[in-house]
């Protein structure tokens, strides 16, 4: 597992391992049961996804609103007076007509062949006002590039405002290989026979692996716990052999 090192400057909130928040950003705290509306916690893949980075919290007292208005970007905030002498400030600002930009004042250092990729929070995708900043994806070299970096944000469409509030997640960065050393190619006769054959032993033993499990939302979708019983097998299988 690669270790990320980092450093901050100014008034600013340290990356921390990203935070599955129910009640919150992840969902209500509604149970897998029938009548209860699916979350975006229930979903394993999701909820594995979304911790596998960390993430920055949004450090200042002055609520920044950013709107797009006549095709401009407009940012909303009482910032006040710098907090420091030769600070960015303010820390935001209009990036070209369709984006703002964000002085990170912030320094993550990935080991040696892997990279620093950012990423939208999470919290994006489960946001159903589409308030939450978006972020633009984009890799860091840190290898050989050990500035303190800034991000960019798309400009949210007319009638949408992103909304940044002190604690609340807004950015998250995952480790990755620096190489993006892929071969793509279509499965083998074999290999291809072999999953297809596994798929429908699974599809036949369903009901056995998802045994107390099955639950109807209340937008009558029918959810079970196969998936989740797997991985838990899975984890323990894993731990098993390593020995712990």
């Amino acid at each position: 597992m690669p270790v990320i090192s980092y450093r901050s400057y100014g008034d600013r909130s340290d990356p921390q391992q990203i935070r599955i928040t129910v009640p919150g950003w992840a969902g209500a705290s509604e149970q897998r049961v029938d009548g209860s509306h699916e979350q975006p916690w229930h979903c394993i893949p999701f909820s594995e996804s979304a911790r596998y980075g960390v993430e920055l919290l949004y450090p200042f007292d002055p609520e920044l609103r950013v709107r797009s208005v006549d095709g401009k970007v407009v940012l909303e905030a009482d910032w006040g007076a710098p907090p420091e002498e030769g600070a960015m400030w303010p820390p935001f600002r209009a990036f070209g007509e369709d984006y703002y930009s964000y002085q990170l004042s912030l320094d993550l250092a990935a080991p040696p062949g892997w990279a620093i990729r950012c990423e939208p929070h999470p919290r994006f995708f489960t946001d159903a006002t589409n308030a939450t900043p978006l972020a633009v994806p984009a890799l860091i070299r840190s290898e050989w590039w050990p500035m303190i970096n800034f991000c960019i944000f798309k400009a949210p469409p007319p009638g949408t405002t992103h909304v940044f509030r002190k604690g609340e997640p807004f950015i998250s960065f995952i480790c990755i290989p620096a190489e993006p050393d892929l071969e793509l190619q279509a499965m083998g006769r074999e290999e291809a026979a072999q999953r297809e054959m596994r798929s429908r032993r699974l599809s036949a033993s369903r009901d056995a692996l998802a045994e107390g499990t099955r639950w109807l939302s209340s937008t009558n979708t029918v959810f079970d716990g196969t998936y989740r019983n797997m991985a838990r097998a899975a984890r323990a299988h894993a731990k098993q052999k390593r020995g712990e």
